[in-house]
């Protein structure tokens, strides 16, 4: 599994880095290329929150593979294409591609957890964001080598499918087998516990959506850092991020999720906090860092959680509940970063950071309130039995 989170990083950070290149490409100015952008935002909404009924039918196997092969000559199709038009349509196809995937990946490691008996669902991310680094050095080495976008990204592609045909046996859920039906009134939209997850889900994606692309701007701005420099500010936050989630599943098995849940939200906070407020180059390095370690757990927990909450007694079951918190995480990685730099037009980028720090915090009260929710949950199943 560790592989499949990795292939679908690759896949995100080889066309993300190639940006500029795309831009140029289809002779798009920055407001029209940021529409096309959107259709990559678009797609994985819409597939995530379709994608947990498809992998009840299908297994989570067929749809990782499935998925993957679609994500692969979608990325071609970005790579080669002449038009904005026509770009916005392949960037349409890879979004919803990657939000498929993104949903069985998740659903599949799930099982694996339950396989196992014990929480690794934090190594798993941390296999996203390898892949997402690797993906991202890769398009840096090609751009450097003169390489076009349709040269590099079909060369991501074979290496993508390539990477998956040895492991893809080892998915969990190539033949669901008839399960017993949830109970009913337990629809995810009607429970209050995969609604506070989901809260969890979105928070930690707002804020790591805005570390991730207003960190380096933060850094120049007010900081008075060069360019260079600024990089080593996000690169620190996802250093930090994969290391953290690599040590992840001991603390949750020492601590339990929420505590985890808990101490990241507050740890997030703070670092973010201190990077919008102490004017000290510094302390924005320390406090990103701070910021990924924080958030590092916070959005695969949530997941768990939600794959945990969706439990039938025959030990299946999950997909929905973790289709439905991812949708509702995926507003945050679209509407998040825009909300942040509409703030810092208006004020500056410190205050926009305060803000991002503030909804960081927000994770805290929603991983009790889940917890909470849960436990009555619980109390009514046994009440009713």
């Amino acid at each position: 599994m560790f592989v499949v989170f990795a292939v679908n990083g690759l896949a995100l950070g080889s066309w993300a880095s190639r940006t500029p290149a795309l831009a140029a490409q289809v002779h798009a100015s920055p407001g029209v290329f940021g529409l096309a952008l959107l259709g990559a935002s678009a797609g994985m909404l819409a597939a995530a929150s379709v994608a947990g009924r498809i992998i009840e039918r299908a297994g989570a196997r067929v749809v990782v593979a499935g998925s993957t092969g679609c994500a692969a000559g979608s990325m071609v199709l970005v790579g080669f294409a002449p038009a904005v038009p026509l770009l916005a349509g392949a960037l349409l196809l890879i979004g919803m591609s990657v939000g498929m995937l993104d949903v069985a990946m998740n659903v599949a490691a799930v099982a694996v957890e339950r396989r196992i008996r014990r929480p690794i669902m934090p190594e798993f991310h941390a296999g996203f964001s390898v892949g997402a680094l690797a993906g991202a050095l890769a398009a840096s080495l090609a751009a450097g080598h003169g390489w076009s976008p349709g040269r590099h990204l079909t060369v991501a592609a074979v290496v993508a499918v390539a990477a998956l045909l040895p492991v893809i046996r080892a998915v969990p859920g190539s033949r669901p087998e008839p399960t017993e039906e949830a109970a009913p009134g337990r629809a995810p939209i009607r429970r209050p516990v995969l609604w506070l997850l989901a809260a969890v889900a979105l928070c930690s994606a707002i804020a790591e959506g805005a570390s991730s692309d207003w960190s380096a701007l933060l850094m120049t701005a007010e900081r008075g850092v060069g360019q260079g420099a600024a990089a080593l500010a996000f690169a620190g936050f996802q250093l930090v991020m994969v290391l953290t989630r690599l040590a992840g599943s001991r603390a949750q098995r020492r601590f339990g999720p929420t505590r985890c849940l808990a101490a990241g939200s507050v740890l997030a906070a703070a670092g973010l906090l201190a990077a919008a407020t102490i004017p000290v180059a510094a302390a924005g390095y320390l406090g990103f860092a701070l910021a990924g370690a924080g958030l590092a757990a916070s959005f695969p927990l949530a997941l768990s959680l939600a794959g945990d909450a969706g439990k039938r007694g025959d030990g299946t079951g999950g997909e929905r509940e973790i289709g439905f918190v991812t949708a509702i995480a995926y507003t945050g990685f679209l509407g998040g970063p825009p909300i942040v730099g509409g703030i810092a037009q208006v004020t500056d980028y410190g205050v926009a950071f305060g803000f991002v720090g503030l909804v960081a915090a927000l994770i805290l009260p929603a991983a009790l309130g889940a917890r909470r929710a849960r436990q009555r949950e619980a109390a009514a199943l046994t009440a009713e039995s």
